[in-house]
C-alpha cells in the first residue's frame, strides 16, 4: 500500500506540472514517512543533499555546459553551419545535410539537445526556407538533428546515466560515438530519400554563401573536440579533467576571437549555473527517492517477478523498449533516466545485457521522445524559434522517427556497435 501511494503521488505531481526534482522529493518523503515516521525522513533529508552533489564526477556536468555556453557566444556554431553549407550546397538537400552535420558538430561541444535545437533553429531554418525548402521538411530536420547532442560526447544524458548506474563515464562517452555517427548517417539518408520522393521540398541552392573565411572557426572547433574526446579516449585525463580543459579552451576561444564582451560571458556563466542547479536539484530528489526504492526493495521484487516468467530475455527487452518509447512521449530525457535507471538497470543486468550498451540504447530511445507528441521538447523549441506551427514540426519529423527504429534494431541485434570502440580504449 505504501508503495502504491508513493508511486501514485509521484505520477500526480508530474502530471500537474510540478518540477521533477520536487515531485521526486515530495513523493519520496511521503513514502519514507509512512515507513519510518518523521525520524527517518529528517535523517535522510539532513544527509542526502550533501552526499548527492559532492561526487567528483558530477563536476563534468557544469564544466561541459559552460563549454557549450562559451562556444555559443563565440559564434563558432553559426560559422560552422555557414562553412558546412558551403561544402555540401551542391548536393540534393545540401542545406538539410549541413543542418544534420552541424547538429552533430554542435553536440560535440554542447551535450544538450535542447540547446542544439535552439541554435540550429535560429541559424538553419530561416536559411532553408529562404532558399525555397518546405517548412515542414526543414523544421523536421532541425528537430531531429538537435537530438544528436545526446549521443555525441560530451553527452549530459550519458554522464547522468553514469552517475546513476555507477558505470564509467569515460566508457559511456566513447560508447556514444559510433551510434551517434549511425544516427547522423540515417538522418542524411532519410533526407536523400525524402528529396527523391518530393524534389520540390528542397530545391537546388543557386545563391552563393558568404565569401568570409570560416576555416579558423572550424579548426578551433575540431581542435577543442579532439583535445577533450582524445584525452578521455587515450586515458590522458578523466572526464572531469577533460571537461575543465574544454571549458577553459572554449573561454579562450570566445575571448581570443574578439567578438564577445564581459556581459556576454557573464550571461553564459549565469545560464550554465542555472542549468547546473536544475540538474543538481533533480539528482538530490532522485537520491532521496532511491532510498525509498532501496527500503521497499522494489527493484528486487521486479527482478524476482519477471525472472519467474517463462519468457525469453529478448521478449522482455522489447517490452522495456516499448515502455521507454511511451515514457518519451510525456517526460524529458533527464526525468526518464532518473525515474527508470534504478529500477530497470538491475533487471537488464539480470537478463544478461551489458549496462553500457543499455545506457546508449536508452539515450537513442530518448532521442525519439524529444520529437514525439504530445511533449516533444525539441519540436516545441523549433516551433518557438522559427514560428513554424507545432503540428507542422511534428509532421516533418515523422520520417526521421521511423528511420530511428532502424538504428534501434541494429543496436539490439549487434551490441558490438556500441561496445567495440570503448573496448579499444
Amino acid at each position: 500500500m505504501t508503495t502504491t501511494i508513493t508511486i501514485a503521488l509521484l505520477v500526480i505531481l508530474l502530471v500537474i506540472g510540478l518540477p521533477v526534482a520536487f515531485s521526486l522529493l515530495l513523493s519520496a518523503a511521503v513514502g519514507l514517512f509512512l515507513i519510518g515516521g518523521p525520524g527517518l525522513v529528517l535523517g535522510i533529508l539532513q544527509t542526502t543533499p550533501g552526499t548527492a552533489v559532492s561526487s567528483y564526477e558530477l563536476i563534468t556536468i557544469p564544466m561541459f555546459i559552460l563549454m557549450a555556453e562559451f562556444m555559443i557566444v563565440s559564434r563558432v556554431a553559426d560559422e560552422m553551419f555557414e562553412l558546412i553549407g558551403r561544402w555540401v550546397r551542391r548536393l540534393p538537400g545540401g542545406l538539410a545535410i549541413a543542418t544534420a552535420i552541424s547538429g552533430a558538430a554542435f553536440g560535440a561541444v554542447s551535450g544538450s539537445s535542447t540547446a542544439a535545437a535552439a541554435t540550429l533553429s535560429a541559424s538553419s531554418v530561416p536559411t532553408m526556407i529562404k532558399h525555397g525548402y518546405d517548412a515542414r521538411f526543414a523544421s523536421g530536420v532541425v528537430a531531429i538533428s538537435g537530438t544528436l547532442a545526446m549521443l555525441i560526447p560530451p553527452s549530459i544524458a550519458l554522464i547522468l546515466y553514469g552517475l546513476l548506474s555507477g558505470e564509467s563515464i569515460a566508457v559511456l562517452l566513447i560508447a556514444g560515438i559510433v551510434p551517434g555517427l549511425m544516427v547522423l548517417t540515417v538522418i542524411i539518408l532519410t533526407v536523400f530519400t525524402l528529396i527523391w520522393i518530393r524534389p520540390s521540398w528542397a530545391p537546388k541552392v543557386e545563391e552563393k554563401f558568404s565569401k568570409e573565411n570560416h576555416s579558423v572557426a572550424a579548426l578551433l572547433f575540431l581542435l577543442l573536440f579532439l583535445v577533450v574526446t582524445g584525452a578521455i579516449y587515450l586515458g590522458i585525463a578523466t572526464p572531469t579533467e577533460a571537461s575543465a580543459i574544454g571549458a577553459f579552451g572554449a573561454l579562450f576561444i570566445a575571448v581570443g576571437r574578439g567578438n564577445t564582451n564581459f556581459g556576454m560571458l557573464r550571461q553564459a556563466v549565469y545560464r550554465a549555473l542555472r542549468t547546473t542547479a536544475m540538474i543538481g536539484a533533480i539528482i538530490i530528489g532522485a537520491q532521496v527517492f532511491g532510498y525509498f526504492l532501496t527500503i521497499t526493495q522494489i527493484p528486487n521484487l521486479i527482478i524476482s517477478h519477471i525472472g519467474g516468467l517463462d519468457f525469453p530475455s529478448w521478449v522482455i527487452l522489447i517490452g522495456i523498449i516499448c515502455i521507454y518509447l511511451v515514457l518519451g512521449m510525456f517526460l524529458d530525457q533527464i526525468a526518464i533516466l532518473i525515474l527508470t535507471v534504478p529500477i530497470m538497470l538491475p533487471l537488464i543486468v539480470h537478463l544478461g545485457y551489458d549496462p553500457v550498451w543499455f545506457g546508449v540504447l536508452i539515450v537513442v530511445l530518448a532521442e525519439i521522445g524529444l520529437v514525439t507528441p504530445p511533449v516533444g521538447i525539441n519540436a516545441f523549441v523549433v516551433s518557438r524559434y522559427t514560428n513554424v506551427p507545432l503540428e507542422d514540426v511534428f509532421i516533418g519529423v515523422i520520417p526521421h522517427i521511423l528511420a530511428h527504429f532502424v538504428v534501434i534494431l541494429l543496436l539490439v541485434l549487434f551490441p558490438a556497435l556500441v561496445l567495440w570502440l570503448p573496448n579499444t580504449m
